[in-house]
């Protein structure tokens, strides 16, 4: 069961699972323009998806994952909400972190319907990590069942360090 506050929520989409291929997605950068995990050339992608940058949870979750794998070489962080591109970029510059990527899938929810997040109560992204390979595969993932916990840092942080360099 999954939940927000406690309170039980409905999540819909496609779930995936680790060996699944990523599927392409089309979302919106700070820019308003429109971006694909296609876009990305980098051999690992971390897909760090959050309800909402403007929470503390939300917050220190995008913060601890861009720290802690910054210097992960052949790694990228896309950090993906439903906050509009507007208030990902206040976010940024408030939280005095300049190489985070933000990237808004609210106007058409391309990447929360197929990677299963869409938390249908609220239209907010359900709290996920993905890590993808060079053939975008997805080799670990992390949905959670209560949106106000956090993603197992220590879980995430050791399997990024174990992986093969180029």
């Amino acid at each position: 069961m999954k939940t927000f506050k406690g309170k039980k929520i409905t999540v819909l989409g496609s779930v995936k699972a680790v060996g699944d291929i990523a599927p392409d997605f089309t979302v919106l950068n700070s820019e308003l323009e429109p971006a694909s995990l296609s876009d990305y050339k980098e051999k690992y992608i971390v897909l760090n998806v959050v309800p909402s940058l403007d929470t503390s949870v939300c917050d220190l979750q995008t913060r601890t994952v861009n720290q802690e794998l910054a210097d992960n070489k052949d790694t990228l962080v896309l950090t993906i909400s439903n906050d509009l591109p507007f208030a990902q970029s206040r976010w940024c510059g408030n939280s005095g972190i300049d190489n985070v990527i933000t990237l808004s899938d609210y106007k058409d929810l391309d990447f929360a319907n197929k990677y299963g997040v869409l938390i249908e109560e609220n239209r907010l992204l359900a709290r996920a990590i993905f890590v993808l390979n060079e053939k975008r595969e997805i080799i670990y993932l992390e949905y959670l069942d209560e949106m106000g916990k956090h993603p197992n840092y220590d879980s995430l942080i050791e399997f990024m360090k174990n992986l093969p360099e180029a």
